[in-house]
C-alpha cells in the first residue's frame, strides 16, 4: 500500500495553509513517531547544522530534541508556496532543564512528493533566551486561531 498524506500538490492557498497547520499540530504533540509519518522513508533534512536522512533518523533527532526542549510550543505560518513546495516561518518556545526559556525563530523550505509526503526539509533557526514572563505560546494553537499569522517580534 502506498502511503499518502493529503492535501496533495500542487498546492493552493487553502491546501498550503492546511498543510502548514497539520505540521504545526503534529509537532505540538511532541510524538516523534507520529511526526515522522508525514515524511518519506528517505526524507532528507537539514536542521541547523545537522543532516538527517530517513524516518529512523528523524525519530531519533526529534526524541533528542524534545528531551532537551521542554514544554515545547510551536507556531508556523505560511510564507509562500508553488507547485510542490512550501516555505514557512515559525517560532517556538521551550525551556531547558535549568528552567531557562527560549524563543526560537526560523524558516523552513519544504518539498513534497505527489502523495503529499515531505521529501525534503531545510530549517534555519535562531534561539533567543527569554524570561518566562515573556512567553507568548502556551500549548497548541486554539482552533479559533488556525491559519492566523504569528507575531513578528
Amino acid at each position: 500500500m502506498t502511503e499518502s498524506r493529503p492535501p496533495f500538490p500542487p498546492f493552493t492557498l487553502e491546501s498550503a495553509t492546511q498543510k502548514v497547520q497539520a505540521a504545526e499540530d503534529a509537532w505540538n504533540t511532541r510524538d516523534p513517531e507520529r511526526v515522522s509519518l508525514a515524511y518519506t522513508v528517505d526524507s532528507q533534512w537539514r536542521n541547523r547544522d545537522e543532516h538527517i536522512v530517513g524516518r529512523e533518523q528523524i525519530v531519533a533527532f526529534l526524541t533528542r530534541k524534545w528531551q532537551r526542549e521542554l514544554d515545547y510550543s510551536l507556531r508556523k505560518s505560511l510564507w509562500t508556496f508553488h507547485d510542490n513546495r512550501i516555505a514557512v516561518r515559525f517560532q517556538y518556545e521551550c525551556h531547558d532543564r535549568t528552567g531557562q526559556w527560549y524563543r526560537s525563530y526560523g524558516n523552513e523550505l519544504w518539498e513534497f512528493t505527489p502523495s503529499g509526503l515531505m521529501s525534503r526539509r531545510e530549517a534555519s533557526i535562531n534561539d533567543v533566551p527569554i524570561a518566562e514572563t515573556e512567553r507568548r505560546f502556551f500549548g497548541a494553537r486554539p482552533a479559533s486561531e488556525h491559519g492566523s499569522d504569528i507575531p513578528v517580534w
